[in-house]
């Protein structure tokens, strides 16, 4: 059964990735299963790099399809996909031989040691797989890159056994070392570059959607891994944990943050701040000078684990592995130990204290909130901004909640997908009939995640260098920008910031489309040209404080896309910069050096851009599309008059509401054997409240929403069989009123002026309960929402 399930995401994933004549490429699939990799923790940055290359030398086959490089640089990452894998008509979707995937890692391997020892030197090819060559080949490469990761992305399921008792299983790959000699400072040096392996197939993409978006756990054998056991000392045994004191060597700190990189800090408030914050530096003075002293002066690390194998030999205790590893305090303090190490400070002397807690009978929420709590009172290393990054941040619930709340003057709405595969699990839900009716509502063009929220946001800015690498970091901006106390002007997040949101993403979408892809492309750097043309657009108006007036992106909210003179301009703009990157770039590598501030500061103050922007089509285009800046605000207050209603709470009960009793009759009659009885109780009132037609409190939505989740992970058959019919006529009346609220808002209408007129016209009509539109307008007038029984008075009755 869940075999079967892997093969239908197959479908949906296949169908994501065709272009816009329907066809699949490998690039496009790539770039479809990035974002699962991201949320995975597997990468850093969904920035990847094309690089397609496939040939054979001596024999050897050998293969690439791009790369990204992490963060921190010392981490190359290479994916090669499974074409076959991605063929319509493929028969072989389930793999049971390691040896089917070996011959395909073999091909990047291949490629790994041939590049990193200069054998391909002398291909002819042009543009990023050159640029990589040469940098795998180079002492500066050689000096910088400690890991080779290869992904090797299949659109297979692995298996166990064959057909009806086929069954999921995961295959590990044995790591490989390359020794090579290199020369820095005149010098020769000598080092192992170590090879990981990472099947990404059909198994891993399923469990990342539904787990929503939860990282993979990670665990760390010390015992098989590094040869070692941590000798402890239990400090503690609560209900919820266990914590354990011990003494780790920095050389096994220095192997587990190569093998593991950032995944290791995945849940930490901080990323590494190099050597230039005063508490790295402090860091790297004892490791050089002091190494015996740094235990005294370090305030330790701070480990979490949801399990943990342990043994007692003699009266102590050793663990063995750790599950759900993570360091949640004490993240610089292993990145500075692992970067010293790699500048060739000795660091065998060095010891640090840890502090390991392993959670028991806690749900992936409480060991969340454990971490984040354990994070806020115990970071004192250096200043961090405190952000929380999870999907139930507050910030990202307020965004949420309007994008459910706010109509576009077309009459569309714009889905948020907060969480990882929340949109695939509406589709599943819906049974097929309402998947066409949301596919239709919400194109792929109209949909955007968390992650892109952050890109989108943060590229009306002067740092498309910071957009351009992409990831986490991003993100964390956006929600940095958006969260702080300190700004200059606090961000109220109402319409007005959803609409200039929406402009933005609007903007930087219309841009892509601009731009072009592959053949039809103005270049191959469209990941930075975007974010680039963006931030010309708006240092030159909002972000020059010398001019008086803006660019009006409220332009793009009321249009809905852009006319057809700017998008020639921008097309003529993006042109100018695609050029100016290859000119000004210090590297071969144009995409990695565009992520650097130089590059940013170069293109901006050169003169092509002075001149082009000096322009009288520049001056034509501005003086359309401008608003002044004090007409800007005098605007936004306008709009902030009326008290915007957050219709959230409503629509999550409408949507309970449509899927009808029996649905959740069908549910206990399902779970009622693994139920709690609090469990029980709370799925029977859900039943209950749908037939008198009365609201269901947020702690049994929370319920609600942890319960379907459960159903596609333990019982996916149940909604693709025997679901009963939608309320449908209740969703209609749901939005007809979120329509007419839009509307009025828009206009700056009174809301009970309007609602009673809908009450005239249902009059007219002879429809019983007219009044109900006159009394949900006086409720919307004083930012209340009606209640559901009014709602399904109308749906009897709609307009």
């Amino acid at each position: 059964m869940e075999i079967q399930e892997y093969l239908k995401y197959r479908v949906d994933l296949l169908n994501e990735s065709k272009d816009e004549d329907g066809f699949i490429n490998e690039s496009n699939f790539i770039n479809s299963i990035i974002p699962s990799m991201l949320d995975a923790k597997l990468i850093d940055t969904e920035d990847f790099t094309e690089t397609y290359y496939s040939t054979e030398i001596d024999g050897s086959p050998i293969k690439i399809n791009g790369y990204i490089i992490n963060d921190s640089g010392e981490r190359l990452q290479l994916f090669i996909l499974n074409d076959e894998s991605i063929s319509l008509d493929s028969k072989n979707l389930e793999i049971s031989l390691k040896e089917y995937y070996d011959g395909i890692f073999k091909k990047a391997t291949n490629f790994t040691n041939k590049a990193i020892k200069g054998y391909l030197n002398d291909i002819q090819d042009i543009g990023a797989i050159n640029a990589l060559i040469n940098q795998m080949s180079s002492s500066l490469g050689a000096e910088q890159f400690d890991v080779v990761e290869i992904f090797l992305v299949s659109a297979t399921a692995t298996v166990t056994g064959s057909g009806s008792t086929a069954k999921p299983k995961r295959i590990d790959f044995k790591d490989e070392k390359v020794k090579i000699r290199y020369t820095k400072n005149k010098d020769s040096k000598e080092k192992e570059i170590l090879i990981l392996k990472r099947l990404v197939d059909l198994n891993f993409l399923y469990s990342v959607l539904v787990s929503q978006g939860n990282r993979e756990a990670l665990t760390i054998n010390f015992e098989e891994q590094f040869d070692f056991k941590i000798e402890a000392i239990k400090a503690a045994d609560e209900t919820n944990f266990e914590s354990y004191l011990c003494v780790l060597p920095a050389n096994v700190l220095a192997e587990l943050y190569k093998r593991f990189s950032s995944r290791l800090l995945e849940k930490n408030v901080r990323s590494f701040l190099q050597f230039k914050n005063t508490s790295n530096a402090g860091m790297r003075k004892t490791l050089t000078k002091d190494p015996e002293k740094f235990i005294a002066f370090n305030n330790g690390l701070t480990i979490t684990a949801s399990n943990k194998e342990i043994e007692t030999i003699k009266g102590k205790i050793y663990i063995k592995s750790l599950s759900d590893f993570q360091i949640v305090n004490g993240g610089q303090t292993t990145a500075s130990i692992y970067f010293s190490q790699k500048d060739g400070i000795d660091v065998s002397k060095v010891k640090v204290m840890a502090k390991i807690n392993v959670a028991k009978n806690v749900s992936e929420e409480d060991l969340n909130e454990l971490i984040s709590s354990i994070s806020e009172f115990s970071n004192s290393q250096s200043k961090v901004t405190t952000v929380d990054l999870r999907s139930r941040n507050p910030q990202l619930n307020k965004i949420k909640a309007l994008s459910e709340s706010i109509i576009t003057p077309s009459g569309r709405k714009w889905f948020f997908e907060k969480s990882k595969g929340e949109f695939n699990t509406k589709l599943r839900i819906a049974g097929q009939s309402g998947k066409n009716r949301i596919e239709k509502e919400y194109p792929k063009e109209f949909r955007f995640t968390k992650e892109q929220l952050g890109k989108y946001y943060s590229s009306w800015g002067d740092e498309p260098y910071k957009v351009k690498k992409g990831g986490e970091a991003i993100f964390r901006k956006f929600l940095e920008d958006i969260s702080s106390e300190e700004n200059e002007r606090k961000l109220y997040i109402d319409r007005n910031f959803y609409e200039l949101l929406i402009s933005r993403i609007i903007l930087f979408k219309s841009l892509e489309d601009i731009h072009g892809a592959r053949n039809n492309a103005i270049g191959q750097l469209r990941s930075a040209v975007v974010p680039y043309t963006m931030s010309i657009l708006f240092s030159k108006t909002e972000g020059d404080k010398k001019n008086t007036n803006t660019f009006d992106l409220a332009k793009l909210w009321a249009k809905e896309g852009l006319d057809d003179d700017l998008k020639t301009y921008l097309k003529e703009l993006m042109i100018l910069v695609n050029e100016l990157i290859k000119k000004y770039a210090k590297s071969d590598d144009l995409g990695e050096y565009s992520k650097k501030k130089e590059m940013w500061d170069d293109i901006y103050n050169s003169h092509e851009v002075k001149y082009f922007l000096n322009s009288d089509n520049s001056s034509k285009i501005f003086n359309k599309y401008s608003i002044s800046k004090k007409d800007l605000e005098k605007k936004i207050k306008a709009n902030s008059k009326n008290k915007e209603v957050d219709f959230k709470f409503l629509k999550d009960n409408i949507e309970i509401h449509a899927k009808t009793a029996k649905f959740y009759k069908n549910i206990e009659f399902l779970l009622w054997d693994s139920l709690t009885q609090n469990e029980r109780e709370k799925l029977s009132k859900i039943s209950a409240s749908i037939q008198q037609k009365l609201e269901i409190d947020k702690t049994i939505i929370d319920f609600e929403e942890n319960l379907m989740r459960k159903i596609i992970v333990e019982h996916p058959s149940f909604l693709t069989s025997n679901i009963p019919e939608k309320n449908n006529k209740l969703l209609e009346a749901f939005e007809l009123i979120l329509k007419k609220y839009n509307q009025a808002q828009s206009k700056l209408e009174d809301l009970e002026s309007s609602f009673d007129l809908l009450s005239k016209i249902a009059l007219s009509k002879g429809q019983k309960y007219s009044s109900v539109y006159t009394e949900i307008g006086k409720a919307l007038n004083v930012g209340h929402l009606p209640k559901i029984n009014q709602i399904c008075i109308l749906s009897d009755f709609l307009l």
